[in-house]
């Protein structure tokens, strides 16, 4: 199972067990080695991984092949053996990241222990790499994918198809797997999505990510805000997904045991035997 949490989403010691400190302090990122001396061959693995390290830095909005080269200690002419350029670029960085979920001993391929299981290790899993690769993760919600019915954040085809097999397996029709991968893959990308951009990470071309204001807002008018502020300011990321994580599963064993017409939403509703 994946790391136990306590009520508030977070391990006995306070740490968010799904955050880079909670997993020991270390991103699963593909090492990109050091400068390009002769002894660290170039090739397209490393290029991704520096591109990823990169961008965890920087931001997604510096790079470029030029800084990229840079930051490996070569010319940005010689990336281009390997990698097109900085379209193909982002394709890969968006592949690599989502290979992180194959090196993650606590998430699984196939149903072993039953389906929610397979989905809480899945959900967790994504999120890691959400937590891991903050200013990466944007980009695994707007890169075209591979083929039109995939959906972010699950852009394998073979994570897609581990899911349906998964699902269907344990006692899913085949319209209710569809149902449940569309309904799970719409909560971890709103719910992910929301998270990182708390963090400061531009979500979109046209946002700058979150910036304290200027100037501090006048809240006299207020008074329930600014009692509340406390509360209000606490971070509840990991509880609030953990929350929401077990009322989808427990609306997806309502789609499994009665069947969901897609075009009749009342079929997630709990209804008595």
């Amino acid at each position: 199972m994946p790391t136990p949490v306590d009520p508030e989403g977070l391990d006995p010691e306070g740490v968010d067990p799904d955050s880079p400190e909670g997993r020991g302090g270390a991103a699963a990122v593909i090492p990109a080695g050091p400068p390009d001396t002769g002894r660290a061959p170039l090739d397209r693995r490393r290029i991704l991984g520096a591109a990823i390290e990169y961008i965890d830095a920087q931001g997604l909005s510096a790079l470029t092949m030029r800084r990229l080269g840079a930051h490996l200690g070569v010319e940005a002419m010689a990336l281009y053996r390997y990698i097109p350029g900085r379209e193909q670029l982002l394709d890969g960085v968006v592949e690599s990241v989502i290979d992180e979920l194959y090196g993650d001993p606590d998430v699984h391929l196939e149903a072993a222990h039953g389906w929610q299981d397979y989905l809480q290790r899945l959900a967790h899993g994504v999120r890691r790499i959400a937590l891991a690769h903050p200013e990466v993760f944007p980009l695994v919600a707007t890169r075209p994918p591979a083929a039109p019915w995939v959906r972010p954040p699950l852009r394998s085809l073979r994570w897609v198809e581990s899911f349906l097999v998964a699902l269907t397996s344990c006692g899913f029709s085949e319209a209710s797997a569809v149902a449940a991968y569309r309904a799970y893959s719409s909560f971890l990308l709103g719910h992910l999505l929301l998270e990182v951009s708390q963090k400061g990470v531009a979500v979109n071309a046209e946002d700058a990510g979150a910036q304290p204001p200027e100037f501090a807002p006048d809240l006299s008018e207020y008074p329930t805000v600014v009692r509340l502020q406390g509360l209000l300011s606490v971070d509840e990321s990991a509880a609030e997904f953990e929350e929401a994580l077990e009322n989808l599963l427990g609306r997806l064993e309502v789609v499994r045991r009665e069947g969901r017409n897609p075009r009749n939403p009342e079929s997630f509703t709990d209804r008595p035997d």
